[in-house]
């Protein structure tokens, strides 16, 4: 018959239990050195090795060879417990001996010496769901046991037992494990089951488990009935999940305020028969990401993304405002908890899409709050974003005046070099000065040369036509940032001699423009398709200007008018 995974590869010994060297360690010392209590309590969340710990340690406190208080695993001892022929090690299941009739059973057994083993160990899972009744009745017991007995206690839920019960236990804490130990025991579980699983495929089992071996190598059972080859595809399609593209497309959508982008996106994964209280957690969970991103300076101990996500969620959260993501977080939480109450999931998501790219529809106090800290970003940083337009600089009057007390200055300094430098013995020959034009002072000239540059950028907006390249060249920037390409996905290009004019309603696209080492990808992308070096900046649409009419137009069409109703009458 098959076995499963975790049960397959359950840890033998101290050392083969991944993540928990608080709790093993000195598991290892205590049975070393002789010093076993007679009652353990384990606590910590599911799949973190608590009955894999109570089953080690019952075979180490009996075993015939230890080494180093590590059980042998082939003495008779160590091989009857592990296959149940040993009666010695009782495992219960309080959740289904729960009375205290049960317990009463244990008792009375407990008083016998072992048949076999030294210690007679009762392993008592999930020792929380014993009653009140069941627990006053171990109480006596387990304080002053027999010295042959040995009781272990696991729970995942510690703060519904009694203080009594705590204080006569010696308790450890099971920590969640660490992404890097279940990816390191997923890739060894692989090997010996003549299997291959990537980096990223290992990474996001171990971030969907949450920390819990047993999930993840229950979940890696899956994907394996799938192929032996294991990728991000096989563990989505097993476990369930939307594309990382479907969650930043739609992310997307919210900042840039595209309610239509959104219910698209959501329709399309609707009819992939995707849960949307899934998809709604796997949002929060993303706005979760951004938010660390936002908040700490190293934000990948935190969150779980390969490379090239992170760099995607990097753009993102450079857009939003911290008040911003806590708000979506907010909308995307209340959403989830109405889940399964009223209308269908899809319908409760559709509106939280809606709320999020039209934020003047909620009037909440944490909606208000994001509306002014995206004010007070847009204020601090200049809204107005223009990489080809060379601003014009107004000069103030004193100012004007501070520069040309300086250009006095500097001109009488280089005279009196001048004066200073010339020899003396060379005779002055009077010439017939030319009257020269009057020079402008540097203000006019700095004025003349913004004009000029005015009638260069209209007539680079005048001449401009549609750069019928622009989605190869949007295709192409993925390959050197997937952040970039979603940002540019919804826009426009226009080709006007070395110039290319972006045309979006978003600022993202420009806000990236202004970055250099973004501006240099883009160039970059759009050099490899067009074979072309361009300069990049917005596009505007030009104005129409209103044709002036002559006056003597309008009389002559009206003396018309006047000479056929005359005819008429």
């Amino acid at each position: 018959m098959y076995q499963v995974l975790y049960r397959k590869w359950r840890p033998q010994k101290f050392n083969d239990v991944s993540g928990q060297p608080q709790v093993t360690q000195t598991l290892k010392n205590e049975v070393k050195n002789g010093r076993i209590n007679h009652a353990y309590l384990f606590t910590g969340s599911r799949g973190t090795g608590k009955t894999t710990c109570a089953k080690i340690l019952s075979k180490a406190v009996n075993c015939l060879n230890p080494q180093n208080g590590e059980p042998c695993c082939e003495c008779e001892i160590c091989r009857g417990i592990d296959d149940g022929s040993i009666l010695d090690v009782v495992e219960m299941d309080a959740a289904s001996n729960r009375g205290i009739d049960d317990i009463r059973g244990v008792i009375d057994e407990a008083q016998f010496t072992p048949a076999k083993a030294k210690y007679r160990v009762y392993i008592i899972d999930e020792v929380h769901m014993l009653t009140d009744q069941a627990f006053n009745a171990l109480l006596k017991t387990l304080e002053e046991p027999p010295e042959h007995v040995i009781f272990i206690l696991a729970t995942t839920e510690v703060h519904k037992l009694p203080s009594t019960i705590l204080s006569r236990c010696q308790r450890f804490d099971f920590n969640r494990i660490s992404p890097e130990y279940i990816c390191e025991r997923l890739k060894y579980v692989a090997k010996n089951e003549n299997a291959s699983i990537d980096d990223d495929a290992a990474m996001m089992i171990s971030a969907i488990s949450d920390g819990a071996m047993r999930d993840a190598l229950s979940l890696m059972d899956r994907c394996l009935g799938i192929s032996a080859n294991i990728t991000t595809d096989v563990v989505r399609n097993c476990a369930g999940l939307a594309q990382k593209d479907y969650l930043f497309e739609l992310s997307t959508a919210c900042i840039n305020k595209n309610t239509s982008k959104a219910i698209e996106v959501l329709s399309e994964l609707h009819k992939e028969s995707k849960d949307m209280a899934r998809l709604c957690d796997e949002l929060l969970e993303h706005f979760r990401s951004l938010m660390m991103i936002k908040c700490t300076s190293k934000p990948k101990n935190y969150i779980i993304m390969s490379e090239d996500e992170f760099e995607q969620a990097q753009t993102q959260a450079d857009y939003l405002t911290l008040g911003e993501i806590v708000y979506i977080m907010d909308i995307l939480q209340n959403t989830y908890q109405r889940m399964g109450k009223g209308n269908s999931n899809k319908t409760e998501l559709e509106m939280a899409l809606v709320k999020l790219s039209s934020p003047e529809l909620e009037g909440t106090n944490e909606a208000l709050t994001a509306r002014i800290s995206a004010l007070e970003k847009a204020l601090k940083s200049k809204s107005a974003i223009n990489t080809v337009e060379i601003k014009e600089k107004t000069v103030e009057p004193k100012q004007e005046k501070s520069d040309k007390k300086a250009i006095e200055q500097t001109e009488t300094k280089l005279t009196e070099d001048k004066k200073e430098s010339a020899p003396p013995s060379v005779p002055k020959i009077p010439k017939i000065e030319e009257q020269s034009p009057p020079q402008k002072s540097a203000v006019e000239e700095e004025k003349t040369v913004q004009t000029v540059q005015k009638i260069n950028l209209e007539e680079i907006y005048n001449n401009a036509k549609p750069f019928r390249q622009w989605p190869e060249v949007v295709d192409n920037i993925k390959k050197y940032s997937k952040g970039i390409a979603a940002a540019f996905s919804n826009t426009n290009a226009y080709e006007s001699g070395n110039y290319l004019l972006i045309d979006s309603e978003s600022e993202i696209p420009f806000r990236l423009l202004k970055e250099g080492s973004q501006r240099a990808n883009i160039r970059t992308a759009i050099q490899e398709i067009t074979g072309k070096v361009y300069k990049l900046g917005p596009y505007k649409k030009p104005e129409k200007e209103e044709e002036k009419k002559d006056p003597l137009d309008d009389l002559i069409n009206s003396l018309k008018e006047n000479s056929v109703n005359f005819t008429e009458e």
